[in-house]
């Protein structure tokens, strides 16, 4: 497959060669893999200089569109999860997002990540799983460490579920909300035992491949959470500075 010219206007030139390159990648006239001309080319197609077209692939390349899998040669790729988590993640914060939202969503979010892993882990996936919380158990009073195992166990939760539809959707959502712990768990002394009872019981319920079970305690989970952002006045509060989120 190879890459259509297109005319470029001069003004802001480097995002619109960014753009044409990656609405042509989008509606796969471009695919995984597909080559792409080397800078002097690409100059000569869109009419612009090899620094213009420089500053165009830069920022496909951070948006993980295209790779360069060797300093001379660039490529079509499709993006890492975990760049549009972060990328997703940051457009949150930047909006100044409040913990309310993320709670109206999460309600839907973890609850269903539970109930479609129950129905699918394998006896791996719960072992695994229940490693996971035997760290958390041990991390009880270490907020930094509780916050990242907290963080992974529900990622594994939504990963053994093999939707990756809702792994994507819930993965920037759960790690803005999640990271209010740190300050909700000085105005909720008990959210270290009750957070760890909720991942025992929904580890519990996928045992017993009882989805409904699974998704119920992960709903209780996240009203507990809730029941904390309100008893520390948190409701309505910016859930995240942008610069805290890596």
């Amino acid at each position: 497959m190879s890459l259509t010219p297109k005319p470029i206007q001069a003004s802001y030139a480097y995002q619109q060669i960014a753009e044409e390159i990656e609405a042509q990648i989008m509606r796969g006239d471009l695919k995984p893999g597909d080559p792409l001309p080397g800078e002097a080319e690409l100059a000569a197609m869109f009419g612009v200089t090899r620094s213009t077209v420089r500053e165009g692939l830069r920022q496909l390349e951070s948006d993980g569109l295209v790779r360069r899998p060797s300093p001379r040669r660039l490529e079509v790729t499709v993006p890492q999860a975990d760049q549009l988590t972060t990328r997703s993640g940051r457009a949150m914060a930047l909006m100044k997002v409040t913990f309310r939202e993320l709670w109206e969503v999460t309600m839907v979010t973890e609850p269903l990540a539970a109930r479609i892993a129950a129905e699918r882990a394998s006896d791996d996936d719960i072992e695994r799983l229940q490693e996971l919380h035997s760290d958390l158990v041990a991390a009880e009073g270490q907020m930094a460490r509780t916050i990242k195992l907290d963080e992974l166990f529900h990622m594994r939760v939504a990963e053994i579920g093999g939707n990756r539809v809702l792994a994507l959707a819930r993965e920037p959502i759960s790690l803005l909300l999640f990271r209010g712990f740190a300050q909700i768990a000085p105005y909720a002394t008990k959210f270290y035992k009750r957070q760890i009872e909720a991942h025992s019981n929904i580890i519990a319920a996928m045992r017993d491949r009882d989805s409904e079970r699974a998704e119920k305690w992960a709903r209780m989970h996240i009203e507990d959470f809730w029941r904390g952002a309100q008893i520390a006045g948190l409701e309505d509060a910016i859930a995240l500075n942008p610069r805290s989120l890596s």
